[in-house]
């Protein structure tokens, strides 16, 4: 699990951020700050992974809180940047002081989510031991600046495709074409069509499943890098 703390001065921003948090698998949040001063002592005082950090803060910069964090804690601790800030110079310095993920106000769990399962990724891709190839080093990247979400094909609705995408996504279980077609409404032959296509993108697992006679059906699972 993702240990985080959410540093953010308005309480219905920050419960917000931790409901979005809590419907997803990989993060626990840890604490909650409303200051900078605060979020430099729940890191000191507590195991933190990820800081949730809001720029606009009562006492100090953000980036003053990301400098502080470099320069104070021992152990690595990631930031992303959760806020209205949006001028270039505040976004270079962001990235100077080790920001991995900027996300900027307001935004929808759709955004949020996209964000923190492509920091998810990363931080699994650096969990290990050992050393990294030059495949392994492209791919981390890719994981954390690339974008979860699919591509449509042309002659594949955008609509259908977030649908099924979001469904399979969100759910810890394997889904068959014919389970997706009653939960959507869908035809099975359309759910299929989109279910492999997300398959082909590498999005999905397919496990094969012997329920009886005949051909095995096909189970659709969201993929999660080891």
């Amino acid at each position: 699990m993702i240990r985080t703390l959410i540093v953010e001065d308005d309480p219905v921003v920050a419960e917000v951020n931790r409901g979005y948090l809590e419907r997803m698998a990989d993060f626990v949040v840890v604490g909650m700050a409303e200051t900078g001063q605060a979020a430099l002592a729940a890191v000191s005082g507590t195991d933190v992974d990820l800081v949730l950090l809001d720029f606009h803060l009562p006492d100090i910069d953000g980036i003053e809180v990301c400098r502080a964090l470099r320069a104070g804690h021992r152990d690595p601790v990631d930031i992303i940047a959760v806020t209205a800030a949006r001028n270039v110079e505040t976004v270079h310095s962001a990235l100077a002081h080790g920001v991995v993920q900027y996300l900027i106000k307001p935004y929808k769990f759709s955004m949020f989510r996209d964000k923190l399962t492509r920091y998810a990724e990363y931080h699994r891709s650096l969990s290990g031991d050992g050393t990294a190839t030059q495949e392994d080093v492209d791919q981390t990247l890719r994981d954390l600046f690339g974008s979860s979400a699919p591509t449509v094909p042309k002659g594949m609705s955008p609509v259908t495709m977030r649908t099924v995408f979001a469904l399979v996504r969100d759910t810890d279980k394997a889904w068959s074409a014919a389970a997706v077609a009653e939960t959507t409404g869908l035809a099975r032959v359309t759910a299929r069509r989109y279910l492999d296509e997300l398959h082909r993108q590498g999005l999905l697992d397919i496990e094969l499943r012997y329920g009886g006679p005949g051909r095995p059906e096909h189970y659709y699972r969201w993929r999660k890098r080891p």
